[in-house]
């Protein structure tokens, strides 16, 4: 009964339809941990975009993952891009952990999962994201979805990625 159950639940947890890179990534507007909105449209023909899905502020890998963002984002900084870790937590949540780990970028909160459930990364039985870290060219299609994340060298990882796509660096 054990293996029924759990083999249900990795049923119902597994994606309907996978990002496929090359695919236009789903619009969102989302509320953030620094009070502002942001729009996929907002960067399209302007900058490539990185979304760090997260199961739940406040745990030990998310807090690990979002530390090392913290601190050693300006190896993502060198890169022509916007980046934000995103989870289904309400956005009080998440400007709590964004202040109590320094986050100097945008935590985006997507409390309803429907953003989520879009870019294929929600747990439907428990309203959770995926650790799924998502990247997004200029021109608003996916680049590379990203499975096997490393919380301790999520920075170090995001950037060695940047550079393998191609993204322009700041001059």
């Amino acid at each position: 009964m054990k293996h029924i159950f759990g083999l249900l639940i990795a049923l119902v947890s597994l994606p309907l339809m996978a990002l496929e890179v090359g695919e236009p990534a789903p619009d969102f507007s989302l509320q953030a941990s620094d009070g502002k909105t942001y729009s996929l449209a907002d960067y399209k023909g302007k900058q490539a975009v990185v979304i760090a899905w997260y199961p739940k502020a406040f745990t030990k890998g998310c807090t690990i993952e979002c530390k090392s963002l913290a601190e050693n984002g300006d190896m993502i900084r060198a890169y022509d891009v916007a980046y934000f870790m995103a989870s289904t937590d309400e956005v009080e949540t998440n400007t709590k952990f964004a202040e109590e780990q320094g986050a100097d970028f945008p935590l985006l909160s997507d409390p309803d999962g429907e953003v989520a459930k879009a870019y294929d990364v929600l747990i439907p039985v428990m309203n959770v994201a995926r650790r799924v870290t998502v990247y997004i060219g200029k021109d608003g299609r996916i680049l590379k979805v990203d499975k096997e994340i490393h919380p301790a060298t999520s920075a170090e990882d995001i950037a060695r990625t940047l550079d393998e796509l191609g993204v322009a660096r700041k001059d």
